[in-house]
């Protein structure tokens, strides 16, 4: 695998023949990296984590915000089935769109954001469980 910076905050990764663009931000502790439609940060990684070995009954995930942004389109409705990497939301921040998917199979238990709405990091825009 090899990793080159393209500029501030991009990162092209090169790994088992494929190449990807990797977009990289937010302060130290807080970072976060966006790629192939899915956002990682430390704390969504923990939940995860304590969401699979809580189990999967009762467990609820948040899709956040990355970062100040817009949403563009609202895909997920309460009480909707998903599926893992079903695209949720879609939101525009710095001239990128932004698909924001299902970590997992769940249930839409509520859509806290509307087409048009600007978001902080960190705001909550749809639960599952």
């Amino acid at each position: 695998m090899t990793v080159e910076r393209l500029g501030p905050g991009l990162y092209r990764v090169a790994h088992d023949g494929r190449q990807d663009l990797v977009y990289v931000a937010g302060p130290a502790g807080r970072r976060w990296a966006f790629w192939n439609g899915r956002v990682f940060r430390e704390e969504t990684v923990l939940d995860a984590v304590s969401a699979r070995r809580a189990g999967r009954h009762g467990a609820v995930q948040h899709i956040l915000a990355p970062m100040p942004a817009t949403v563009l389109s609202v895909l997920a409705h309460p009480g909707a089935r998903v599926a893992r990497g079903q695209t949720l939301v879609i939101v525009e921040a710095m001239k990128m769109e932004m698909p924001l998917r299902a970590s997992a199979d769940a249930t839409v238990k509520a859509v806290r954001c509307r087409e048009g709405e600007m978001v902080q990091p960190d705001a909550i825009l749809v639960e599952l469980e």
